[in-house]
């Protein structure tokens, strides 16, 4: 089992896949979501749900990981997000199926309460991207070594991150661009022994550290 992870703590719509994926070009066993242990066991690195909702959690049962916040400017991160919670909004209020438990959970923890006019107000999202955020400064403002803020927009961020991760620096031309136009498809077109699986074809575990 892995100990020392690589947590992507940013919201979505921050570009985690586009990190996902660099990390995987890199060799770090990724995960992007984990809801089965042997996710958490094998991936170095995992991303999304329920990692950016239940990062102190997982501080404290993998201790001496790192946490990368992904920034993003609020005038692209609003309408995206906005969209992904449109598309959504029906599977996250189901109660007969629908996403599974540790998704729905994350969300309504962080986009709430998780309604249509909320959605629909730009205030609403720029104070729950705030909030999450100004949580994450106060989890870390003792520890800044264990913690990385960067948008994959600006130029530095690739080598940013690569210090971050003890990679040594190499020619890059920064992160790829995916899941562009409401998309988020492309981390299942990676094709890669380093990509980890989110679930046992489907099925979830009981994660006793996750409520």
């Amino acid at each position: 089992m892995i100990t020392n992870k690589i947590f992507i703590i940013g919201l979505p719509r921050t570009a985690t896949t586009s990190v996902c994926k660099a990390l995987v070009e890199l060799g770090f066993t990724t995960a992007h979501t984990a809801y089965i242990q042997k996710a958490f066991d094998d991936a170095q690195v995992i991303a999304d749900t329920p990692i950016f909702c239940d990062y102190q959690i997982l501080d404290q049962h993998y201790p001496n990981s790192k946490f990368i916040h992904l920034a993003r400017d609020m005038n692209a991160w609003v309408p995206s997000i906005r969209q992904l919670l449109q598309r959504m909004l029906h599977n996250l209020q189901r109660t007969d199926g629908g996403f599974n438990p540790y998704l729905r959970r994350c969300y309504h923890d962080i986009f709430s309460p998780l309604t249509v006019d909320n959605i629909n107000s730009d205030d609403f999202l720029i104070r729950c991207y705030e909030h999450h955020l100004a949580k994450i400064k106060t989890h870390f403002k003792d520890r800044p070594q264990d913690l990385i803020s960067i948008d994959v927009s600006h130029a530095t961020s690739y080598q940013r991150l690569l210090d971050f991760v003890d990679v040594p620096p190499r020619e890059s031309n920064g992160f790829e661009r995916v899941n562009i136009g409401g998309k988020v498809t492309a981390w299942k077109q990676v094709d890669s022994e380093f990509k980890i699986e989110s679930t046992r074809r489907g099925r979830i575990d009981k994660l006793d550290y996750l409520s």
